[in-house]
């Protein structure tokens, strides 16, 4: 036995230079409480949108400007989902703007969906008429099919 505590002790002793051990603390030091503070550990200030005091106006502008500014379906559709993030309905000249750029970049569905957005954000059945009555002229001109024709049973 004696033998063998000889060995550890020598083992003990010698430790790699990689080795790290961390420092121990005394137990008057590990029973005191400790009083946690959460900080950030960011190196970027919080973004913000700078949307915040935003008009309908300035919101329609802006959108008009985003769809007419589109080159790709990605961009499409992300403006879209923007757009519609917002807990109120586009305007007529915002959704004028989407369906040409959804015409620019040649994409029939989310022309269509378009309208399904707008019929999910409206309160109830008449304002979606109301929008409908006010973009038949260009559903028309595009050639963009409502959900309701394009699947009739499925009312």
């Amino acid at each position: 036995m004696a033998s063998l505590s000889i060995f550890r002790v020598a083992t003990r002793a010698v430790r790699p230079a990689s080795f790290y051990r961390a420092p121990q603390l005394t137990r008057s030091r590990m029973q005191a409480p400790v009083a946690l503070t959460i900080r950030s550990f960011g190196t970027t200030p919080k973004l913000r949108s700078g949307h915040e005091d935003e008009t309908y106006e300035e919101f329609s502008a802006r959108f008009e400007k985003e769809f007419d500014g589109v080159q790709d379906v990605f961009e499409l559709q992300r403006n879209l989902n923007n757009c519609f993030a917002y807990d109120l309905v586009p305007s007529v000249e915002v959704l004028t703007a989407a369906l040409k750029a959804a015409r620019r970049v040649n994409d029939f569905p989310t022309a269509v969906r378009v309208f399904e957005g707008v019929k999910a954000k409206v309160e109830n059945k008449e304002q979606y008429k109301q929008y409908l009555e006010a973009l038949e002229g260009m559903r028309q001109e595009l050639g963009v099919a409502l959900r309701e024709e394009l699947y009739p049973q499925e009312e």
